[in-house]
């Protein structure tokens, strides 16, 4: 294949986007969906989702699919890859879909990693419906977590900070704990009065649980003013501090000059106090430690990825962040304002 297709996936626990590109950098299609996380809805579930995205890529970059494989790499970043058996079983059933000569799955927090350096190396950390970390050293070891919830120790996606918010204005509002503006904007944003309202709606099933994903940007915001809030950001910056120190001092890189790379819908565009608390906690681990939100989406790093296979020069690479980046911009309804120049 001279201008051979690769698919990229970036899936994670409350979207999934599919892109179509080219070898040579062209970015053809980019769509989005639903949640693909195979711990949420089962390996072949996950690939269904894909597949239903996959075939509305193709019809949006007037491409036909066939009996046998269209596309030369396939790279999937998965939230629900978080282990060696979880790679091994979502890489089976994306080969026997027969889409691609060749596939990669990985973690979707390696897609942080990709797209946010040109180096190959350093430490991400996704932080959206729930929160991995991933650290790749110079020699290519890598430091893994299992990131299964609180079962294997995480705290500090979107599901974790609605939840303490949720829980936070319920004690406000009955004298447990301190008052908060919590008490007011958290069932506020269900269209309700009060957090007892709103513990009885999710308590009977009319307000999915689930939902609690959604007020992590709100309690971000209250941050700023309600120590509350501020209180339940400051537990988020400790514990990616903590991630990134366990996974730095694994490689050996925390007195080196080393990146550390924040992405997932919660820390992709992170600045104010939380960067600054992100910051000051790694600058006590080592005082080259570079700490910056990913200036691209996941996806351009899954689709960086499969052109890594194809070896792809550095032109390429930036044919493909400036276009696939417009594309994303264009879908998440922003403007495209950096947000394709990263690495």
């Amino acid at each position: 294949m001279t201008n051979p297709l690769v698919i990229a996936v970036d899936g994670g626990g409350s979207k999934t986007d599919v892109a179509l590109v080219r070898g040579n950098g062209e970015a053809l299609a980019l769509v989005r969906g639903p949640s693909s996380h195979a711990h949420h809805v089962g390996v072949e579930g996950s690939l269904d989702v894909i597949a239903g995205l996959l075939d509305e890529a193709l019809a949006d970059a007037q491409l036909a699919s066939s009996d046998g494989a269209f596309a030369e790499v396939a790279a999937f970043t998965l939230a629900g890859a978080d282990s060696p058996a979880d790679e091994e079983a979502l890489t089976a059933a994306a080969k026997a879909r027969g889409w691609s000569s060749r596939t990669i799955v990985l973690n979707d927090t390696f897609a942080i990693l990709r797209a946010g350096t040109t180096r190959g190396w350093g430490v991400a950390i996704t932080c959206g419906a729930g929160i991995n970390c991933v650290g790749v050293a110079p020699d290519g070891r890598h430091a893994r977590f299992p990131s299964l919830g609180w079962i294997s120790g995480d705290w500090g996606g979107g599901f974790d900070l609605g939840k303490d918010a949720v829980f936070a204005a319920a004690r406000s509002e009955d004298g447990r704990g301190p008052r908060t503006s919590l008490e007011r904007v958290v069932p506020a944003y269900f269209g309700l009065a009060t957090p007892t309202e709103l513990a009885e709606a999710m308590h009977y099933g009319r307000v999915p649980q689930r939902r609690v994903i959604e007020l992590a940007p709100l309690v971000l915001a209250e941050a700023q003013a309600d120590p509350v809030a501020a209180e339940i950001v400051s537990h988020l910056a400790d514990e990616v501090v903590a991630l990134a120190r366990v996974a730095l001092t694994r490689l050996d890189l925390a007195n080196e000059p080393v990146e550390v790379l924040l992405g997932g819908g919660v820390l992709q565009d992170v600045d104010g106090d939380l960067l600054a608390a992100i910051n000051a906690g790694l600058a006590e681990i080592g005082s080259q430690i570079t700490v910056r939100p990913t200036a691209s989406p996941a996806i351009i790093g899954a689709a960086l990825i499969g052109l890594d296979e194809l070896g792809a020069d550095d032109d390429t690479q930036k044919r493909l962040r400036r276009e696939l980046g417009a594309a994303f911009a264009r879908l998440d309804g922003v403007p495209d304002s950096g947000r394709s120049n990263g690495g």
